[in-house]
């Protein structure tokens, strides 16, 4: 069956998202999200169902999957799913066969979906609508809840009314040059963000700071391996923090800490886990969502640090907590 390309959606799409926004068309860069009032940090923006989810592994052709699976759905659902873009659809493929049809609906499929944790890979319409911004430039995240079977949208940062809401489609701690490479081949645009449009002399210190970013987590993940003692991993942690802070990218804030809290508990320093897991419940409240398992576990962590899993797992030292200035950003 050929699906035609759907009207307009008679239900504001901006009528699903928990903030005032409106959803239109930019110049150039197709449909995007703009506050239309002041959003705060950690405000929850979206919270969305997937149309449906794809498992990791299928027994029959992806395009057949995905036909199977939208059969399923209401006249608006297939609307909402068919107004989606989509990039790298092949050539020469003749219309109103059931390869076009597969193709298509595979195309919409590998440019919008997001993981759906141990479900497999969803849809999700709303989110889809927001654009791709590098490093400093993105403003909101996003997260699977397993246990709910919901994504969730979070304000990383206070977002003026009039911007637009921007999340990230890539680890965007890399040159802008590999950025910009990987974003044409994937979802077919040179990326244009605040970030990526910098004078070329702050474009190469940007991309100083993301790659010494990326080094360093290179360097704290080998404490796991027993190659750098407890409190080097930690001065590590606080380089990544003061770097990101130079370089205003605000996020994976709260699991950081959290591995360092991890980290402070192997080496039984309880004070040091108390004030990790607190800046963890901090960053995680304005990432996932004060309510996310995440924040309320380290909550729980800053009560009784000895409760933590890894609790007494490598040899005793003193590790060391956050700088005074890391809890006040």
């Amino acid at each position: 069956m050929l699906w035609e390309k759907p009207q307009p959606v008679d239900v504001p799409e901006e009528d699903a998202f928990l903030v005032p926004v409106q959803v239109k068309e930019l110049p150039g860069r197709g449909m995007g999200v703009i506050a239309t009032n002041d959003i705060q940090r950690g405000e929850l923006v979206l919270r969305e169902k997937p149309l449906f989810v794809v498992p990791n592994r299928v027994s029959m052709s992806p395009g057949a999957v995905l036909l199977s699976s939208l059969a399923t759905l209401s006249p608006r659902q297939r609307e909402s799913y068919y107004n989606l873009s989509y990039v790298n659809f092949p050539a020469g493929i003749p219309p109103g066969t059931d390869a076009y049809n597969e193709e298509l609906a595979l195309a919409i499929f590998q440019t919008n979906a997001v993981s759906a944790g141990s479900q497999g890979v969803g849809i999700f319409p709303r989110m889809a609508r927001l654009n791709h911004g590098c490093s400093r430039a993105f403003n909101v995240v996003y997260t699977w809840r397993d246990d709910e079977g919901v994504l969730v949208v979070h304000a990383l940062k206070p977002i003026k009314q009039g911007e637009e809401l921007l999340t990230t489609y890539t680890d965007t701690k890399r040159p802008r040059h590999v950025r910009r490479q990987f974003l044409r081949e994937h979802y077919g645009f040179e990326c244009q963000c605040s970030v990526c449009s910098l004078p070329d002399d702050l474009s190469a210190r940007s991309d100083e700071r993301l790659t010494g970013m990326a080094d360093l987590y290179t360097q704290f993940s080998s404490w796991q391996h027993e190659h750098v003692s407890g409190k080097e991993a930690i001065a590590a942690a606080i380089a990544i923090w003061r770097l990101g802070e130079e370089e205003g990218y605000w996020s994976e804030r709260g699991q950081l800490a959290a591995d360092v809290a991890h980290i402070a508990a192997a080496h039984s320093d309880v004070s040091a886990v108390r004030e990790w897991a607190a800046l963890a419940k901090q960053w995680y409240a304005y990432e996932l969502g004060a309510d996310s398992a995440q924040a309320q576990e380290m909550g729980r962590i800053v009560g009784q640090p000895q409760l933590h899993a890894a609790w007494g797992t490598r040899r005793r030292e003193s590790v060391g907590g956050p700088e005074p200035w890391m809890s006040a950003a």
